[in-house]
């Protein structure tokens, strides 16, 4: 594991994207993972900032994104799938056929998470996969105390998780109950994993996640088991973990 430790949110921002941007640039290919909330978001707009220096071309790039709420459908402004469109896909030259995102309308999950693990499997797999962090240590929507067995499910979400979540719909009451997400073994097969944090409401958590024992009701510390993770946070959420700038 390598742990990179930056200055701001802004400085975080940009060490994800030059991560993420090598890959691309390397294979022009490759099969990106993504998430959503608001960390990611200033690493997509660095990636976008790029793309128009023509510095980055997305035209062969695949996705697959890590969840998406049920029963939102694609043109509500709270859905993974809006967000990504807004935030990356609409903004660079990626091929819409080329973006996954699990169908939250979908009549039947069980069959929606089937088909949505079977497509990563087709596409060979995830090359980098990016993730934030929730403060109950979730990684894509897999709470704590959930089985790291588990491939893409449908999951119910916690209070903790819903009330973090609250913040982007009028009340709490409108957030999804559930979520269909990739599982953790779903996230750990990927050949390289992109861990972003910031804030120091993540600090104890990020502790626990990267330095603490690797239990279930930890999710994000089964990271620790896998071989190729880069964390990449700012001096606020790494403010519990004693270390340099940068660990390797």
């Amino acid at each position: 594991m390598k742990i990179y430790k930056t200055k701001t949110y802004k400085d975080m921002s940009r060490k994800a994207a030059n991560i993420l941007s090598a890959q691309v640039i390397l294979k022009p290919d490759c099969v990106l993972g993504l998430a959503t909330g608001s960390t990611p978001i200033g690493t997509y707009d660095q990636l976008v900032e790029w793309y128009e220096k023509g510095d980055l071309d997305f035209s062969e790039v695949k996705t697959v994104n890590l969840d998406e709420y049920r029963g939102l459908t694609r043109t509500d402004d709270q859905s993974y799938y809006y967000f990504m469109h807004s935030h990356l896909f609409d903004r660079v030259n990626i091929r819409p056929e080329n973006t996954n995102v699990p169908d939250g309308m979908a009549e039947n999950p069980d069959a929606e998470c089937a088909r949505y693990e079977a497509l990563i499997q087709s596409m060979g797999g995830v090359d980098i996969q990016l993730l934030g962090i929730g403060h109950n240590g979730h990684i894509g929507f897999n709470e704590p105390g959930e089985s790291f067995a588990k491939e893409t499910h449908c999951v119910n979400l916690t209070e903790r998780t819903i009330e973090a979540n609250k913040r982007f719909f009028a009340t709490a009451d409108d957030v999804p109950k559930q979520a269909i997400s990739m599982g953790i073994k779903t996230i750990m097969r990927a050949r390289k994993i992109l861990l972003i944090a910031s804030g120091e409401d993540k600090a104890d958590i990020m502790a626990q996640a990267l330095l603490g024992p690797v239990v279930p009701e930890v999710p994000a510390s089964i990271l620790q088991m896998h071989d190729d993770v880069v964390v990449v946070a700012d001096e606020a959420a790494l403010s519990k973990i004693p270390m340099q700038d940068s660990i390797g």
